[in-house]
């Protein structure tokens, strides 16, 4: 699934087309594309994994999913996988294997933005005032709290706690002050690193546990385990992250 450093470079792809008319709508998501044909497209908007594209009374949220993507002035999927076609003048833009929703332009305005990790708005206290009052939630499951850290995903999960040096399976509320707030402070961090590696292609040279098998500090064997409530993959060094 596309964290959210990813999507924050789709938005920045598809922002040749702010300013111009659809003129053409087409695809299988299920509701009336022709509603958008005529539309401008005033902005793109991006909140963790979902990408809103805004227009006058409405707005499509997209969301990629695991599977989903998208590619630009060409159609590189079938029509079966084609959830969205907006064609304009000057080019067009394709979504595939995702979800497309048409929502009301209100809707953007109960969206917690604060809890964006790349967004200007993003509120660490707000996250540290979320995290203390879920004390028996998991590290692994808060990082992956949309709530808390939208945008954040597997990849930078892991890679933050061997960062801070926190085994997963940890409780938010055995965290030390110091540690809570280090947890928040490089989950935005490395999601600003995941973005920087991602556009010079090199972000899978940069990880240290995600998908590895040994420990970059100490050699030993990693965990490979599925953790918390989603039971999604972790990597993580027994002996150079610490269980709270």
């Amino acid at each position: 699934m596309p964290e959210g450093p990813s999507i924050l470079l789709m938005k920045e792809s598809l922002q040749e087309f702010v300013g111009r008319k659809v003129t053409e709508a087409s695809g299988n998501a299920k509701f009336e594309k022709k509603a958008l044909v005529g539309k401008t497209l005033l902005d793109i908007r991006t909140f963790g994994k979902q990408t809103y594209l805004v227009f006058h009374a409405v707005s499509v949220r997209i969301h990629l999913l695991m599977f989903g993507s998208y590619s630009i002035n060409e159609q590189t999927k079938p029509d079966k996988s084609l959830r969205l076609s907006l064609k304009f003048k000057s080019g067009s833009m394709y979504f595939y294997t995702c979800s497309v929703k048409l929502v009301e332009a209100e809707f953007l305005t109960t969206i917690d933005w604060e809890a964006d990790i790349m967004s200007e708005d993003w509120n660490p206290k707000k996250a540290e005032k979320k995290l203390k009052a879920k004390p028996e939630m998991m590290v692994c499951d808060a990082l992956m709290n949309q709530d808390i850290f939208s945008g954040v995903g597997n990849i930078i999960k892991n890679e933050v706690l061997f960062r801070i040096g926190v085994q997963p399976e940890s409780k938010t509320g055995n965290l030390p002050p110091k540690k809570l707030k280090e947890l928040i402070k490089e989950a935005r961090n490395y999601s600003f690193d995941f973005l920087k590696w991602k556009r010079e292609f090199v972000l899978k040279k940069h990880w240290l546990v995600h998908t590895k098998s040994t420990c970059p500090k100490c050699g030993q064997k990693l965990i490979k385990k599925q953790t918390g409530i989603g039971k999604r993959r972790s990597f993580y060094c027994e002996k150079d992250q610490k269980f709270y």
